[in-house]
């Protein structure tokens, strides 16, 4: 499952394994992928090195990348406080009554609020930054398009190679021209921030669109099926998320919600604005239901959304009340019906690449066997 990008990069498998948890993204480079830290939930900056200081040191010098969201254009002089204030009072009282109406308990007196989505702020993502290119990362990708220039040129002269996801060919184009060196086209499929085009139609389209750059695939993909069919549209490797959040090695924050992903089909999804403002696609819940419901106030632009829900999804994690227990994932979620590692996962990613390779050699009639 090599490629031009996966020689590139020193890695076996062209598989780019994106993940909040650092535990999985060592074990993706470990078993001959690529892992890619998500770094939107480190609001301090000692606890992203902390955690790539673990990564180096458990990663067998393999390589590995960084994911940011950052924002390609700079607010001056926004803090979050001022964006809290925004915040309608009305919203607020929705949240509270939505809660109420579910039994969620308050939080503990001194309990932390939990993740609480500041990592798209300017300042909070170049304190990131600053931190990651003290560690030997090989890549660092942007989940908000292309990041600001001097980013870009900070990340080239240490050698590091910036991805940024794309869900139409127009925006592919607009990375390549910010300088880019790989685009990730993202389709409908995915878990997270998706757009409106499918990946078997977004992913030809942008290789098409940004040739020569490399592309890699990304949405509904986990199988290696899969993989070889994103390899014969024009990507250069794949680009998996949730594919990883029921592996042994994740830290998802209740086994209720390992329980709920389990048990969910591929049409447990929706893409909705309840977690951060934009469309997003997660578990169906009574809490994505509720923010969605034509009756209600709506969910608020990103990043208001985000600040708005902090706690409340912190308190419905912590209780685990699974009504309205959810989490970020693609229509992925149907092929995820077990716990494994991470090897066990990329072992069954290169077997079932290599069964499709062979189909379609036979059916070319190219077969060795």
């Amino acid at each position: 499952m090599q490629t031009e990008l996966s020689k590139r990069l020193g890695v076996e498998h062209a598989l780019f394994g994106f993940t909040p948890f650092p535990a999985v993204a060592a074990a993706i480079s470990r078993a001959g992928g690529f892992g890619v830290l998500g770094a939107v939930r480190y609001t301090a900056p000692d606890d992203l090195k902390r955690d790539l200081d673990w990564v180096d040191a458990h990663i067998d010098g393999r390589p590995y990348g960084l994911d940011v969201v950052m924002p390609a254009k700079k607010v001056e002089g926004v803090t979050e406080a001022d964006v809290e204030a925004m915040i309608p009072e009305g919203h607020r009282q929705f949240v509270k009554d939505t809660l109420a109406a579910h039994g969620v308990p308050e939080l503990a007196e001194g309990d932390a609020s939990g993740w609480r989505i500041t990592g798209w702020m300017e300042q909070v993502a170049r304190s990131q930054l600053d931190v990651a290119f003290d560690h030997p990362i090989r890549l660092l990708a942007n989940a908000l398009g292309s990041p600001p220039a001097d980013v870009v040129e900070r990340a080239h002269s240490q050698g590091v190679l910036v991805a940024a996801l794309a869900g139409s060919a127009r925006h592919a184009r607009k990375h390549q021209e910010a300088g880019i060196d790989i685009v990730v086209a993202q389709g409908y499929e995915a878990g997270g921030h998706t757009g409106e085009i499918a990946t078997m139609v977004l992913t030809p389209e942008v290789v098409d669109a940004v040739d020569p750059l490399p592309v890699l695939a990304a949405g509904g993909i986990g199988s290696g099926q899969q993989v070889a069919a994103a390899l014969a549209l024009g990507a250069q490797g794949v680009w998996l998320g949730s594919i990883w959040l029921t592996t042994t090695e994740a830290e998802l924050p209740s086994p209720a919600l390992v329980r709920k992903l389990l048990a969910a089909g591929s049409g447990d999804t929706v893409r909705s604005r309840a977690l951060t403002g934009k469309p997003a696609r997660q578990l169906r819940t009574a809490w994505t239901d509720a923010w969605d419901d034509p009756d209600g106030p709506g969910a608020l632009p990103m990043p208001l959304q985000g600040l708005l829900v902090a706690e409340a999804i912190t308190r419905i994690q912590k209780y685990e009340v699974e009504p309205l227990l959810g989490t970020p994932v693609g229509q992925i979620v149907g092929r995820m019906t077990g716990e494994r590692s991470v090897q066990a996962v990329v072992d069954d990613l290169t077997r079932g690449f290599e069964r499709a390779v062979d189909r379609i050699n036979r059916i070319a009639g190219r077969s060795q066997q």
